[in-house]
């Protein structure tokens, strides 16, 4: 019976990878949209904004209504947005007045897909009768570190042998991963994660500490991770003296392949592992990499210390979702999409306080390395409270929840299995 999930799981997979090309592909021509439309810097930098802004208000969206939609539709719609932006940043830019306006239109449909993706493929995995859902959970998210470093590699050999201004065609061959996906996604078994009328509401999710606990281990985990990553570069310019491109290479590259590393590591060997353990010794190296980071004399140093975070954080995000999907199993879509949004807050909110901290000391960014310490400190701490509130969850919800009824044969049958 599980062989037939298989397809889903392969559907998800390729979801994550959809994702990674949406998240790294325009940023590789940030200079060529620069050089070939004339469009100011500071006008390109607001292209990620709006990318990270788009996710932020589709995890919303997704919190209140993608149960009334249903699973299938909202998923085949991901990878459709997906496929529609991609193909828009290759045509829009070119027969709209204002270039700017066709990038920025693009951005925003396949940001509306990448967000959809970000919420729905986690849950779709959680409910298929997988044995060791925790591996499972990071296997899946490593193919969003895979699918990066593919992006990268991929796009700079294109770009080697057929030209950067050949770019318009690679983005409709990206085009074709998400066209292929939607059937995979209209034909493979999908599952509810909750019976209808029992998954917890927003508000009923507010009411219970762990939940609250887990979106600030969110916060801290998408902090740690896209802080650093967005410096590695810097890092591997200044130790190697390498170009900008190679530094890409260097730097962001390596720190996803060693994220990648980790949640392949834990997707084979995770039932193994405690998985709460694992993380805190996880946070604990992300501790010392941002020390390393900030505080090592040699750039070498530093540079280790940037790449080898990237180990660190990698079984945050899908840990983080197993230990609270397993604490509240009613939790459904709408956890689901809060613990993505405080993902995406960290994300965006991380590396500007390291950047203010940076600009105010004077462009020292090993000071701003020394201030995002706090961002793996915090996370160490609240993995630390998620295991300490495992028996008192169980009270709580029995206490405030109407629920509990449903989640207490939903413990049963997990239990006799």
């Amino acid at each position: 019976m599980k062989n037939k999930y298989k397809k889903t799981l392969i559907a998800c997979y390729l979801g994550f990878i959809t994702q990674a090309i949406s998240a790294n592909f325009a940023p590789l021509l940030f200079l060529t949209f620069h050089r070939t439309y004339q469009i100011s810097l500071g006008r390109i930098a607001f292209i990620s904004t709006a990318f990270f802004f788009t996710q932020l208000l589709i995890d919303l969206f997704c919190a209140k209504y993608v149960d009334k939609i249903g699973y299938r539709r909202s998923v085949v719609a991901s990878e459709l947005f997906s496929a529609a932006g991609l193909i828009g940043l290759a045509v829009l830019p070119g027969i709209m007045p204002d270039p700017f306006a066709g990038i920025l239109i693009s951005v925003i449909i396949y940001a509306m897909g990448s967000g959809l993706i970000e919420v729905l493929v986690s849950p779709i995995v959680e409910a298929c009768p997988f044995e060791h859902k925790e591996s499972v959970m990071s296997l899946l998210h490593s193919f969003y570190c895979w699918g990066s470093v593919g992006v990268i590699l991929l796009s700079t050999a294109f770009f080697a042998i057929f030209g950067i201004e050949h770019w318009k065609i690679l983005a409709c061959l990206w085009a074709l991963l998400p066209l292929y996906n939607t059937f995979n996604f209209l034909t493979c078994p999908i599952e509810s994660l909750t019976e209808e009328g029992e998954g917890l509401t927003i508000h009923q999710l507010c009411g219970i500490p762990v939940f609250w606990i887990a979106l600030i281990l969110m916060i801290c985990a998408g902090a740690s991770e896209i802080s650093m990553a967005q410096w590695a570069s810097a890092y591997a310019e200044s130790a190697l003296g390498l170009s900008k491109s190679l530094g890409d290479i260097a730097g962001p590259c390596l720190f996803a392949v060693m994220m990648g590393i980790c949640r392949s590591f834990y997707g084979k060997y995770g039932e193994k592992i405690d998985l709460s353990k694992f993380m805190i010794a996880s946070g604990t190296l992300c501790l010392i990499c941002y020390l390393l980071a900030a505080l090592a004399p040699n750039p070498l140093l530093n540079l280790i210390g940037c790449v080898v975070c990237g180990f660190s954080v990698g079984i945050m995000w899908p840990g983080t979702i197993s230990i609270t999907s397993g604490k509240i199993p009613l939790g459904g879509t709408a956890m689901f999409a809060l613990l993505a949004m405080a993902g995406d807050l960290g994300g965006s909110i991380g590396p500007y306080i390291v950047g203010t901290v940076t600009q105010n000391s004077g462009d020292n960014l090993k000071t701003g390395m020394l201030v995002g310490c706090v961002f793996p400190a915090i996370l160490i701490c609240s993995v630390i409270l998620l295991r300490r509130k495992k028996a008192e969850i169980c009270n709580n919800q029995k206490l405030t929840h109407p629920t509990v009824d449903g989640m207490q044969k939903i413990v049963e049958k997990n239990n006799e299995a």
